[in-house]
């Protein structure tokens, strides 16, 4: 069975991409994926340190890696704004602070980071990608469908995330840009690390995913991929669940 990367190799050779929030996780497993298929990508850290690990980790692979918050629109504008060419953005910036998002000042911070904080960036983006016709991916979830009892900032976020997507599909058609989102399942990185060594939800998910196995961060990036080559050429406005069968069990 042929990878993603054997698949969409050189498929995005001489195109230009942005990975926000791509230092870790499934944003670096998507820089990494953009990067085999040939485009020559930039991502970007919160912090100095997730900056410096970053970089650490390329070893001296290409790539450049930057320092964003999200949260700074001057920031984003600056950054983004004095870019030579861009024809890719991921939007993979966001946080979630579990029990703690019933405080208000806590929602409106997962709120502005994950959903305005996106949209800082499509903003920003928007005039460079406009210049080749290019493609935004958004990352959406699970809780872009259902609720979270423990997490009402990150569900109203990304429910919004998914909402923006759809609507910017709209403005943005004309300037032939292309804007879509994916929504990972359960997916196996640091921040998921307590769920599955939890036997009790571990099993629960498992049992519920009808594949019977956690996502890996590459199985995003070969869907982020794909909606960034030709051979997506007439998807925007689609909010793609890559989640083993999750959300239809």
């Amino acid at each position: 069975m042929e990878t993603s990367q054997q698949v969409f190799a050189h498929a995005l050779t001489g195109q230009h991409a942005l990975v926000v929030g791509g230092t870790s996780g499934i944003g670096a497993a998507i820089g990494r994926g953009l990067a085999a298929a040939g485009a020559s990508v930039i991502v970007t850290g919160a912090t100095d340190a997730e900056v410096a690990q970053a970089r650490a980790d390329l070893q001296g692979a290409p790539g450049q890696v930057l320092r964003l918050d999200v949260a700074d629109a001057a920031a984003v504008q600056g950054a983004i704004g004095t870019l030579r060419s861009l024809d890719i953005l991921v939007n993979c910036a966001g946080i979630i602070r579990r029990g703690a998002e019933h405080e208000v000042d806590v929602f409106a911070q997962v709120v502005d980071i994950n959903l305005v904080g996106t949209m800082r960036c499509c903003v920003a983006a928007r005039p460079l990608l406009a210049q080749h016709g290019g493609s935004i991916v958004n990352i959406a979830s699970m809780l872009s469908f259902f609720g979270g009892g423990l997490v009402p900032g990150y569900s109203a976020s990304k429910g919004g995330v998914a909402q923006l997507t759809k609507s910017l599909a709209i403005a943005y058609a004309a300037e032939h840009i292309r804007v879509n989102a994916l929504a990972p399942g359960w997916i196996a990185t640091p921040l998921t690390r307590t769920l599955q060594e939890d036997e009790a939800r571990n099993r629960a998910i498992l049992d519920r995913t009808p594949m019977r196995r956690w996502g890996r961060p590459e199985d995003i990036a070969g869907a982020a991929v794909f909606l960034c080559t030709p051979a997506a050429g007439f998807i925007t406005g689609a909010v793609l669940p890559v989640d083993g069968g999750y959300l239809i069990s």
